[in-house]
């Protein structure tokens, strides 16, 4: 089991700027969308903090919110974004009683950022998770992932199904539909260049950071509907990569994935899911979301005809309300 203490946990009222910002933001929305009765007991049994836990020595910025009693959702972020990735999601999953978690996933933000691409493979991404809910003292979550977050979701489902209550995975397929389709389908395998340039030593890192992460900025911008990532979006995002050790940490992911690989004794995902997916993804083909259904024994596929990538940006009432939906049956 996963060495995993919380070991600081500050109010509201003391978070770092950034995270004291977005958080009221979050909460105002929650408060603005409910009755004012729902919203006084909303207030009263929920609480909004920021949690630093460990796992094996690492330590894990973390939001949540929520009802301390409520059943825990986990939400897990991907590239290159940080916990900040569903902020649109938490006020909607508070108001519905969950206690919600949303961490800065290890390389990214305020979390730790280990030496070493071995420190970055997916089971000791995995290890995390289980770390949350072992903290948490839940013998199961609801577990959903977007991008990297997704990747990590799938295989918290797949390696240790008996911790997982739901899943519900956002614009990445089943590991072995995308196995599949980088070696047989040549559209996706071009779509995948940026995963092959990030084996490179220093290089990518440089180019990210280059003019005050310009790189990073215009990725966003041009890969989603115009208008769903504002200024202020950007510079909360500018400001996690700036973090000390961030862009390795981040783009060890990558190289992690083809250096270190996991075995999965059965391929099938064997608790309920609901895959959501974006259309006008630039980087992964649709295809590759109804291939995923074939390897799940109950799944369902929410598509969005007019969303990009950045689902959960562009759809967030629809995205939380399925979400909300979901996990509530």
């Amino acid at each position: 089991m996963p060495i995993f203490n919380e070991i600081e946990m500050q109010d509201i009222g003391l978070l770092p700027g950034s995270d004291q910002e977005a958080l009221q933001i979050i909460l105002s929305h929650a408060r603005d969308s409910v009755s004012p009765e729902r919203r006084q007991t909303a207030c009263a049994q929920s609480e909004s903090s920021v949690h630093f836990f460990q796992n094996a020595g690492l330590r894990f910025h973390t939001i949540t919110a929520g009802p301390k009693d409520g059943p825990v959702v986990v939400l897990l972020h991907g590239f290159p974004e940080f916990w900040y990735g569903w902020h649109r999601q938490i006020g909607p999953l508070v108001t519905a009683g969950f206690r919600v978690v949303v961490p800065d996933q290890r390389g990214y933000n305020l979390s730790s950022k280990p030496a070493g691409v071995a420190a970055y493979a997916l089971t000791e991404l995995v290890s995390d998770v289980l770390a949350i809910a072992d903290q948490l003292g839940r013998e199961k979550i609801f577990l959903a992932g977007h991008d990297w977050g997704a990747a990590v979701a799938w295989s918290t489902a797949l390696l240790h199904p008996q911790r997982i209550a739901k899943l519900a995975v956002l614009n990445v397929p089943h590991p072995a539909v995308m196995r599949k389709f980088l070696s047989t389908h040549p559209r996706q395998f071009f779509r995948s260049w940026y995963m092959f340039f990030f084996q490179l030593p220093w290089l990518p890192e440089a180019l990210f950071s280059a003019l005050n992460c310009r790189v990073g900025a215009r990725a966003l911008l041009h890969s989603s509907r115009p208008g769903t990532f504002s200024a202020e979006d950007l510079a909360q995002y500018r400001g996690a990569w700036s973090q000390p050790g961030a862009l390795t940490g981040m783009i060890n992911w990558y190289r992690a994935l083809f250096r270190t690989g996991v075995k999965f004794q059965d391929q099938n995902v064997r608790v309920p899911t609901r895959i959501l997916w974006g259309e006008r993804d630039d980087f992964l083909l649709s295809e590759m979301a109804h291939e995923s259904l074939h390897y799940c024994t109950s799944a369902e596929l929410f598509t969005f005809a007019n969303a990009t990538h950045w689902l959960q940006h562009e759809e967030p009432e629809r995205v939380s309300q399925i979400l909300v939906d979901f996990f509530r049956a």
